[in-house]
């Protein structure tokens, strides 16, 4: 997972192939995000989707060292991986955790009452969430807001096992490109051969590449 050249492909937007990345947006993506390691290709497929999208330009200031800021400072060890904003559900799960104080399961439960709209569990979670957030010397402002923020992002937000997954077979094909791009794109066009529009596509991106 730790080809160099696989990332500087991905990283001229090289993404004719690649599982995910093949479209304008996440190409052009790519050439913004320049990604260094899997945690970056994750992220990226994150966030390309309504939602996360708005933050696109927060998460690339940071990834190319710009200024980070977290919505409290307990939250710095979730989030610093993206920089400052909630991207994952686990995210959030995590910060209900390290705020308020909640169990395994109480987390999962609010999790899931946020991304699925259930107005009254998030009515009997919410007092819990404040009620531990000022245990922990959150004042109540702040505890507000953080709280509207995770249940505003919640309704977008992305399992991180699952684009990890994602993100895996992303590499994977990226690495075959890079390594073996007559086999690769071969097996590409082989199984396009019904959908002509997409394997002119595909042909282009092989004359542009000298396969």
């Amino acid at each position: 997972l730790d080809d160099r050249k696989v990332y500087d492909m991905l990283g001229r937007g090289d993404g004719i192939g690649v599982f995910q990345m093949e479209g304008t947006g996440m190409r052009s993506l790519l050439r913004e995000m320049k990604p260094q390691n899997l945690e970056h290709i994750i992220a990226q497929i994150s966030l390309y989707r309504p939602g996360p999208m708005e933050e696109i330009p927060r998460y690339i200031q940071g990834r190319h060292g710009g200024k980070v800021s977290y919505p409290h400072p307990k939250l710095e060890s979730v989030l610093k991986e993206t920089y400052g904003m909630l991207l994952y559900q686990e995210q959030v799960m995590q910060a209900s955790q390290v705020l308020a104080g909640f169990t395994g399961g109480q987390a999962e439960t609010l999790m899931k009452a946020m991304s699925k709209k259930k107005a009254d569990d998030m009515a009997k979670l919410k007092p819990l969430f404040l009620e531990g957030c000022q245990k922990n010397d959150i004042d109540s402002h702040s505890a507000e807001e953080i709280f509207g923020r995770m249940e505003e992002f919640a309704k977008y937000a992305f399992n991180k096992s699952h684009a990890a997954y994602y993100g895996l077979v992303s590499y994977w094909t990226a690495y075959l490109k890079t390594n073996y791009p007559s086999e690769f794109m071969a097996c590409k066009m082989t199984s396009l051969l019904e959908k002509k529009d997409k394997l002119l596509v595909v042909i282009e991106d092989c004359r542009k590449h000298d396969v």
